[in-house]
């Protein structure tokens, strides 16, 4: 699970430059033999360009969305390239200039606007960006690209056309939703986000869209509240990017990292502002985890604690005899992850790369076990009855439940991030296997799987090869957990003619099954999903 390269040569620099779109798909050059049962699209974003004109934008989360698509058909491959026809991005292409403020780049008013109208563009407020670069997901019979606000964008996921820009907060009382959503095998869509709750304080809401109806309207329309969730601090939400769900309950970790909210509602326009600016870190709460009754719509008033992290992904979440199984890719600390994520440090030659990841916040994959039973319990005494887990939970005398995680996998600037599950079949229940990108330094440089009962590892890695979250493929007559593919997006600029590649490998042992060349370069993906046809 360790990196076994180091990246002298600063390939991985590739991933953060600036590349046009297609104007119609290309033909992939396959080595390996395509599985004759893989039929569908695989469908990723991310940015695509890095400057608008002279104006660069500085965070690794603010370039303009980019939606990428690899097809699969009769063992033929094509790739495919839109960029995503957001107001942040049509904006900049008609003003030639940074437009919209994105999460670490303030957008300047336009120098073409006397005084008096940029002084009343200050009361406006803050255009929120619909930039959607982080995610791709179905809601009923449509496909939605996402970031973190309250903006999802409809595309076409035949021609990657842009449909329609939707406010979900028109819906729905939530002032942005996550880009992981959890979504059911019905179609059901859960998603969180904050919102006002009583009397002025902030919480968190959790949204249920229901799969779509004989009557074919669009089921964003019909969405609701499930429950709300408290927040440790009534005018400073957390920063949330994913969330636990199981057939019965919802997980809600609550870390440390929080968002300034008068920050966030003053003017920006004033002092040159972005998101990352009205980030802060409560050096005291440490993490608190929230549980609630899906089914019923009840928080469940437990009050667990454990120490300081920052989450970004849920790996998965199960039901084990009256405990919830959590399990989480952490960042130790209460330092936000995303300082170290500014493009200037993402493009430094290898040996800053890893000095700045000395400083930053240590990965660990952690599972941590909530007992849900506590009307009985004894102070002081572990909780935890599970026979194969070393995670405890521990009840103090002022009713919190302290949990200290068992650890699955932490080695040093060694994280195993954008996990993956068999999500279909195993989502919400006990599971064995999870697929990761192992990120060095930073630097996405292997794909990882992962036997969380036993910890056992198997790695696929290759010299100056940076590969994006591996999305598991599961084999139409599967038997097993881990029968399928891994399909994941490599780019190679430093060795061999084909500067990128859709690596397809097996899910077993993370050999190479096959791979399919393109002759272009192809920046960095966060998440995306495979599209059955």
């Amino acid at each position: 699970m360790y990196s076994q390269v180091e990246h002298p040569a600063g390939g991985y620099k590739k991933l953060f430059e600036t590349v046009e779109e297609l104007s119609s798909p290309i033909t992939a050059h396959i080595t390996g033999r395509i599985p004759v049962w893989l039929k569908g699209s695989l469908l990723r974003c991310g940015p695509g360009l890095f400057e608008v004109g002279s104006e660069p934008f500085y965070h690794l989360f603010d370039g303009q969305a980019l939606l990428h698509k690899f097809d699969f058909k009769e063992g033929h491959v094509t790739y495919y390239r839109r960029f995503v026809r957001t107001d942040a991005y049509v904006r900049a292409m008609t003003e030639k200039r940074i437009v919209i403020t994105e999460f670490g780049t303030y957008a300047y008013p336009d120098p073409c606007k006397n005084i008096f109208s940029r002084f009343f563009s200050y009361f406006k407020g803050v255009e929120i960006t619909d930039n959607a670069l982080v995610n791709v997901y179905p809601v009923g019979e449509d496909f939605y690209v996402c970031t973190e606000t309250n903006f999802i964008t409809r595309i076409n996921p035949e021609n990657l056309e842009t449909i329609k820009k939707v406010d979900v907060s028109k819906y729905i009382s939530v002032n942005g939703v996550t880009a992981h959503p959890h979504i059911e095998n019905d179609g059901t869509v859960y998603n969180i986000g904050n919102c006002f709750g009583k009397n002025f304080s902030l919480a968190y809401n959790i949204v249920r869209i229901p799969p779509l109806k004989a009557d074919k309207q669009d089921p964003i329309t019909k969405c609701e509240v499930v429950v709300q969730f408290p927040c440790s601090d009534r005018f400073k939400p957390s920063y949330v990017h994913s969330f636990g769900l199981t057939p019965n309950y919802i997980v809600f970790v609550e870390t440390p990292v929080k968002i300034n909210l008068l920050k966030f509602l003053s003017s920006w326009s004033l002092w040159g502002a972005n998101y990352m600016d009205c980030f802060e870190s409560n050096e005291s709460m440490g993490v608190w985890m929230h549980v609630a009754d899906k089914k019923i719509g009840k928080y469940l008033n437990i009050k667990y604690r454990t120490s300081p992290f920052n989450l970004f992904h849920h790996i998965n979440t199960y039901e084990d005899n009256g405990f919830l199984v959590v399990d989480l890719c952490t960042w130790k600390g209460y330092e936000f992850v995303y300082n170290y994520l500014y493009l200037a440090n993402l493009r430094e030659n290898w040996d800053e790369v890893k000095k700045n990841a000395q400083k930053a916040p240590q990965p660990e994959v952690r599972r941590y076990v909530l007992p849900l039973n506590i009307e009985k319990a004894d102070t002081g005494k572990n909780l935890i009855t599970l026979p194969n887990t070393t995670a405890t939970a521990i009840l103090r005398t002022d009713e919190t439940i302290w949990l200290e995680p068992e650890v699955i996998f932490s080695g040093p600037r060694q994280a195993f991030e954008f996990p993956q599950i068999n999500y279909t079949k195993y989502s919400g229940k006990p599971y064995t296997y999870a697929y990761g990108l192992g990120l060095n330094h930073f630097v996405p440089d292997r794909l990882c799987k992962m036997n969380v009962k036993t910890k056992e590892t198997w790695v696929w890695q290759e010299t100056d090869a940076y590969p994006s979250e591996p999305i598991f493929v599961s084999q139409p007559d599967a038997l097993e957990e881990d029968d399928g593919i891994i399909l994941s997006i490599v780019i190679s600029p430093g060795s061999g003619p084909k500067p990128a590649y859709l690596l397809i490998l097996s899910a077993k042992d993370m050999s190479e099954v096959a791979r399919a060349e393109v002759d272009i370069n192809i920046p960095v993906t966060f998440h995306g999903m495979f599209k059955r046809s």
